[in-house]
């Protein structure tokens, strides 16, 4: 039979929980970050075009990183030591998440990737974002800033 067909995702939905493993080992929940808002972002090691945001997602993190925000790179590699040869190699220190089975990225109904949900302070998806961004550009800071005030 499969699995029952999710009504889809959209702008006011809570966002749904997750939990997973960091790069570090170290269990990771949504709801632990309640009260700040979250960029979710799901990628992969081979997705270039997910690896040409990656530095302007490092840029956003580190402006934002006396803020009530935090970013959430969802692997959905296999290799756990490809994801950290990847952030390695990109210097990269935002949390990445761990997700070889795309369990989440099934829950958050991603369509490829990369591809980022916005989640508001009270756990409230505001926005999707399919594709690559230049996440360090002032309009998404300024976006963020706002859902902070």
């Amino acid at each position: 039979m499969g699995e029952p067909i999710q009504p889809p995702l959209g702008r006011g939905d809570s966002a749904p929980e997750l939990a997973l493993p960091a790069l570090d080992g170290a269990q990771v929940r949504l709801s632990e970050l309640s009260g700040q808002v979250v960029l979710l972002n799901f990628w992969a090691t081979w997705c270039k075009p997910c690896e040409d945001e990656m530095p302007a997602m490092q840029r956003l993190y580190a402006a934002l990183a006396d803020e009530d925000f935090e970013m959430l790179a969802i692997s959905v590699d296999e290799s756990p030591s490809d994801v950290e040869a990847f952030a390695d190699r990109m210097a990269l220190d935002f949390p990445i998440l761990l997700d070889p089975e795309q369990s989440s990225s099934r829950l958050y109904q991603t369509t490829g990737f990369p591809e980022s949900i916005l989640v508001d302070e009270n756990g409230r998806i505001v926005e999707r974002y399919v594709g690559p961004r230049q996440w360090d550009h002032p309009d998404y800071q300024a976006r963020i800033r706002a859902l902070m005030e």
